[in-house]
């Protein structure tokens, strides 16, 4: 009872017109729910209808009956229902179809019925006819609202689609209804369905008697007062459809049936000579549809009307610029606008749906005449405009016709290939090896850019068209023969030609060498056993691309373009499987230019030979092995040399090298398989060479050499699995054992021991250092290090002799032990807690303790050593402050401290802090805070805790606020402001938009007080970021307002600083952002921001100046604006 009262209620909503779209909406839904629970059955809702059925109030009835179920109906499209029950239904709604004020509710309750599938309970055909009929008879569509007509065009889709057979039996009353119903149609999404109803008639009334044939003009009259499609709706309309969907869905209209050809082609035609662009792709498009589905018979018609017109819109869509870069080595070399594709599009289609078409093409005056162009101009550049039109277009109609089918292709080259090569002078050869020689003419004086350019097209076009292996058993061999033994006939003269023209090109003329390089290109990717390109000819054309890349000195267009067609001819190979051209790759290409990477007498540049080399190698995964191989041979080989000859060219090579594989082959590990393996065995070489060379002749400040080796050696590490990374660790720990460097282990942790430490390690010591620190570096947690604690010991007292690298390893491996006593993932014989043992005992106790109590610490605040000790420990602290860090260790916080400390002006013994050391010290939160690129990292394994910046910054930022307010120098309070600027500038921006009302005054502060030395100039860039920040977001809205004359105070007298361009810069666009700030905060300023932003008119930068321009302008107009307060 309740239900059927709340049923009453929700009716009573519904009819209601007066109630809001969200209420209707609302007790449709609840009444579905019912309904669809089973709570309330359809028979009960019927009755409870009864009295919005029977009412004399037609707009109650409409709504408050029909309308409402169809909706519901809708709702229950997978409700099951009985087929009695759908009979009933769909007979109440085919009678309202009728009534003009129901037409809405029948139409909806039609459309839901119509779409029920499966066993939901479907409508008959007999009643689907019905409704088909009822509709075409007593609905005029164009007559209705934009809703309603879409109803009706969804309901004839629907019903021609699901109902085809009932549908045939209505015959030409569907197509009259059609007709009726799309005729002065104009929103989008009714045409789009209006389109497909066309495409639906015609597949349902394919005979030449039906009512589709019989009806053909009108109906295509109808549809053709679109086209072209002249489309005005933007994408804010409702339900917009885009262009493109709505033209394609006209373009399938009108090629949906043979019957419209008489109409279509002659329209289309015409509306292909317009001037307007978008009607001749629509043209173009609607073309070829029209050639798929009108067949060969119907079009042949049109062929000598519809050739000229298509050769035409090919002439005006190309532009004359032929590109002769790098860039055109693999495409056509001009641009192709969409007339230009459409039309290539439509002229393969037609030629390879029917040859003769061809015919047009060969016996085209306009085509033919192209060879006595190409005659008169030997280079590109010469040519007139309309010459090169003429090359451009022909080659472009010869090669789209040649790649479209085989038989197009036997033709093209019978036809216009024989011609072309004599007019080039291109002779044919009698057997293989010899050539039939013309004492008229001679290659290298008739080398004709159109003419080579219309070669290389043919040539290109027809390599895709050599048959596989099965297509060649059910192939005619006189049909896959005859274009392949054209080409062979010439082959040998053909890469001639092309050899010629590379060789005599210079750097007056890329157009030779452009031409001369594709041309071999085309020779050499024909696929397959039948090439018309024997082995030997292909060997020829690696061997002359192969003596461009090792006989030029510098790099130029030419020695670019060779290396290019290699990697192609590479990839080539590699993709369609070819082994016997991968052998001959691998002897010309490859091993040549490995030889050329071992050679140390090659004129070419070594950078050049390592360029070529890897880009070459990179293609297949056997040369890159080969490549990784000869890269090893090279170093150990050049290492050698410079260890016992002391040749500085051989190190210089061995750094460039290190560069290749760093910054070619590394980023290209997961693209090439095995290359793993090849890097970690050049890794281990490396250290075998290292090891090998027990004594250095000559010592060299080689800082580019050693450090090229150590980002190899880490960067290899780093992307090695954990089994490599083991094979590395334990060779390179051999060869440090083997050095002096275990001894220093030993060097007691004494002031007395560490105050005469110099950068005194001898070269060999140094390099073995710097790389075990980089495997160190590298290394993934799970790793295995041999003797932990020695290593500990060994980083410490070499980052206190100034090597950097072993402290950066030393917070590395802080930051992978594992705590506990358990074992470690990094290690078998040391854990954290042990490592810091070693680090941070105090110097008079057995207390293990981080602070400034310890040995270190002390260092760091002065109590002891000299300064340069100082501010090593310094640097190092807070290289293992940032491993701890990292982690989440609560150590950091006494390393914190200590830096902290060492920012005050005295320690706590009184003594005066070295400028120096304070200098460092404020640096070591820009170490602790900032992402490092050379250790941990995520590339390097780090053990990364979640929001370990963030915690940090909460701990640091009020103690340095608090040493800034008790600062007592101004060096003091400047070094406590780079600090906080380092961990505030490099914490995520949400942190300081949640902290904006406490970090504004100090944030302004320190912007004022670094502004003072320009030695502070990236540190205030930075930090003037951050309060750039803060200045729109709402959460720093109310603070920014509250301080806003602080703000701009501080931002004025940045505009003028003269240290650092990007801070003016920042500083005017920050004015301008300020605007949006109440007006009555910023209005009493805007004298002093006016001058300040005209001073920058005058700045010696652009940038500054177009940015003053913008905020004064932005300033001057917010005169006429009311203030709010």
């Amino acid at each position: 009872m309740a239900a059927l009262n709340n049923l009453t209620e929700h009716l009573e909503a519904f009819v209601d017109v007066t109630r809001s779209p969200t209420h209707h909406a609302e007790s449709l839904k609840a009444i579905a729910t019912s309904l669809e629970k089973g709570v309330l059955s359809i028979n009960q809702l019927v009755v409870e209808m009864d009295m919005y059925l029977t009412t004399t109030d037609d707009v109650v009835r409409a709504r408050g009956s029909i309308l409402l179920l169809a909706e519901m109906l809708d709702y229950l499209k997978s409700k099951p229902l009985d087929n009695a029950v759908v009979h009933s239904l769909i007979g109440f709604f085919t009678a309202k179809l009728a009534e003009w004020r129901s037409v809405r509710g029948a139409l909806s309750g039609c459309l839901a019925l119509i779409k029920r599938k499966g066993v939901a309970g479907v409508v008959t055909a007999v009643d689907a006819e019905a409704v088909a009929k009822s509709m075409a008879q007593s609905i005029q569509v164009q007559s209705l609202a934009l809703y309603d007509r879409k109803l009706c065009f969804e309901l004839l889709e629907c019903l021609l689609e699901q109902y085809p057979e009932a549908m045939i039996n209505l015959g030409d009353l569907m197509v009259y209804a059609t007709c009726e119903a799309i005729d002065g149609e104009k929103d989008p999404p009714c045409l789009m369905i209006a389109f497909h109803v066309v495409e639906l008639l015609a597949r349902l009334f394919p005979s030449p008697s039906g009512p589709v044939a019989s009806e053909a003009s009108d109906l295509f009259e109808f549809i053709s007062c679109y086209f072209p499609l002249h489309y005005t709706h933007t994408k804010g309309d409702e339900a917009s459809i885009p262009r493109e969907d709505l033209s394609r869905g006209l373009s399938l209209a009108i090629s949906s049936t043979p019957f419209f050809e008489p109409y279509a082609i002659p329209l289309l035609l015409e509306k292909l000579s317009a001037s307007l662009p978008v009607a001749k792709v629509d043209s173009l498009k609607c073309l070829k549809d029209c050639a798929v589905n009108y067949g060969v018979s119907r079009m042949k018609k049109h062929y000598k009307d519809l050739w000229p017109a298509l050769k035409d819109a090919l002439y005006a869509s190309t532009k004359t610029d032929l590109s002769f870069g790098l860039e055109s080595l693999t495409s056509p070399g001009f641009e192709m606008g969409e007339i230009h594709r459409e039309a290539v599009n439509l002229l393969q289609r037609l030629v390879k749906q029917d040859i003769s078409f061809l015919g047009l093409v060969v016996e085209d005056i306009r085509v033919n005449m192209v060879f006595d162009t190409i005659s008169r101009y030997l280079r590109y550049e010469e040519m007139l405009d309309t010459s090169k039109l003429e090359v451009l277009v022909v080659s472009q109609i010869l090669s789209v016709s040649a790649r479209s089918s085989v038989e197009s292709c036997n033709i093209i080259f019978e036809t216009f290939f024989s011609r072309l090569m004599n007019t080039l002078g291109i002779v044919e050869k009698t057997s293989p090896g010899d050539l039939v020689h013309n004492e008229n003419s001679t290659v290298s004086t008739r080398l004709y850019h159109g003419g080579l350019h219309l070669c290389i097209e043919l040539l290109t076009a027809s390599k895709d068209l050599i048959p596989s292996s099965e297509e060649c058993t059910s192939t005619p061999e006189s049909a896959q023969q005859s274009w392949c033994s054209i080409v062979n006939r010439f082959s040998a003269s053909l890469i001639e030609a092309f050899t010629s023209a590379v060789q005599s090109s210079n750097d007056d003329c890329s157009a030779d060498a452009y031409l001369g390089v594709k041309g071999l290109l085309a020779m050499g990717m024909f696929r397959g056993g039948s090439s018309p390109v024997s082995r030997s000819e292909f060997e020829k054309i690696l061997t002359t691309l192969t003596s461009i890349i090792a006989a030029n000195s510098a790099k130029t267009v030419k020695w670019e373009l060779a290396l290019k067609a290699l990697v192609c001819m590479g990839s080539f190979i590699d993709r369609y499987s070819e082994s016997e051209k991968a052998m001959s790759y691998m002897a010309i290409v490859v091993e040549n230019l490995v030889s050329l990477v071992r050679s140390s007498h090659c004129s070419l540049p070594h950078p050049m030979i390592l360029e070529a080399t890897s880009e070459v190698c990179s293609t297949m995964p056997t040369y890159v092995e080969k490549m990784v191989e000869g890269f090893e041979e090279a170093f150990c080989s050049s290492f050698s040399d410079f260890c016992v000859n002391g040749n500085f060219k051989s190190i210089e090579n061995c750094s460039q090298l290190l560069e290749c594989v760093t910054n070619k082959l590394l980023p290209r590990l997961t693209e090439i398989d095995g290359l793993e393996k090849s890097l970690v065995n050049f890794a281990i070489s490396m250290w075998n060479q290292i090891e090998s060379s027990i004594v250095f002749s000559y010592d060299f400040n080689g800082r580019e050499f050693v450090e090229a080796a150590m980002k190899t050696m880490g960067e290899i590490v780093g992307v090695a699995s954990v089994d490599s990374q083991n094979s590395i660790i334990q060779k390179a720990y051999n060869v440090i054992s083997s050095s002096t460097l275990p001894a220093m282990e030993s060097i007691p942790l004494t002031v007395a021991a560490l105050e005469g430490l110099q950068r005194n390690l001898s070269t060999r010591d140094e390099l073995i250092l710097s790389l075990f620190a980089s495997v160190i570096i590298g290394a993934s947690p799970k790793a295995s290090i041999p003797d932990v604690k020695s290593l500990v010991d060994l980083f410490l007292v070499s980052f206190l002799k100034g090597y950097i690298r072993a402290a950066q390893a030393l917070g590395s491996m802080i930051n992978k032990l594992v705590t506990g006593s358990g074992g470690t993932n990094i290690s078998t014989d040391c854990s954290l807690e042990e490592a810091c043992d070693i680090i941070f005992h105090e110097s008079d106790s057995s207390k293990t303790i981080c602070g400034s109590e310890t040995f270190l610490g002390k260092i760091c605040l002065g109590f002891c050593g000299s300064l340069d000790l100082q501010t090593r420990a310094i640097t190092g602290l807070a290289w293992i402050g940032k491993g701890l860090l990292m982690r989440g260790d609560k150590r950091v916080n006494e390393i914190a401290l200590v830096l902290m400390e060492c920012l005050k002006s005295t320690n706590s013994s009184g003594n005066a802090l070295h400028p120096s050391a304070m200098k460092h010290a404020a640096d070591a939160f820009l170490t602790l805070m900032s992402d490092s690129e050379v250790c941990l990292n995520r590339k390097f394994h780090a053990v990364i805790r979640p929001l370990y910046k963030q915690r940090f910054f909460s701990i640091t930022v009020p103690i340095l606020e608090s040493l800034i307010v008790n600062s007592q120098t101004p060096l003091s309070r400047t070094m406590l402001h780079v600090a906080l600027a380092h961990v505030v500038s490099n914490v995520p921006v949400t942190v300081i938009l949640d902290n904006t009302k406490k970090l504004l005054s100090v944030i302004l502060e320190g912007l004022s007080v670094l502004s003072v030395d320009s030695v502070h100039k990236e540190t205030l860039f930075s930090l003037l970021l951050v309060l750039s920040g803060t200045l729109t977001d709402i959460k720093g809205q109310q603070s920014v307002s509250d301080n806003a004359h602080r703000i701009i105070e501080c931002l004025v007298k940045l505009t003028s600083y003269p240290h650092l361009m990007v801070v003016r810069e920042t500083a005017i666009q920050c004015l301008a952002t300020l605007l949006e700030l109440p007006h009555g905060r910023i209005y009493p300023f805007r004298r002093e921001v006016l001058q300040a932003v005209t001073k920058a008119l005058d700045d010696p930068k652009r940038r500054v100046r177009e940015e003053a321009i913008k905020c004064r302008q932005a300033w001057t107009s917010i005169s006429s604006r009311s203030t709010p307060f």
